[in-house]
């Protein structure tokens, strides 16, 4: 016999789900980010110890500044430093623990920054 929830408990749950779509859309029209867009944020922020804020080294220092270098070319590297083809200190063995669409974003965030 399946087992179904009870009239109350499912009806609370549909509320919640429809409240939590109304919070979202309000957040978006507030000018929020989209879930989705935090998530690629915080990915982005896993660069940032190395590559600054955002991708914006400071000037002088010896890793590069990744915001604004093209989407296209960002990826190149980043594929070259995970197959070994670039050789590297670190970022051959930190690309190996993201997926090729992670580092695709990676590429397409960084490259859309100013």
């Amino acid at each position: 016999m399946p087992r179904t929830l009870p009239r109350t408990l499912a009806s609370a749950l549909t509320g919640l789900l429809l409240a939590l779509t109304t919070l979202s859309a309000q957040a978006q029209a507030a000018g929020r980010p989209a879930p989705e867009a935090l998530k690629l944020r915080a990915l982005a922020a896993t660069c940032a110890q190395c590559h600054g804020t955002d991708g914006r080294a400071v000037e002088g220092e010896a890793t590069i500044r990744l915001a604004g270098l093209p989407a296209d070319y960002l990826l190149t590297q980043l594929m070259a430093f995970r197959s070994g083809q670039r050789p590297a200190t670190i970022m051959h063995q930190i690309t190996k623990g993201y997926s090729q669409e992670q580092l695709e974003s990676l590429a397409t965030y960084f490259g859309g920054l100013k």
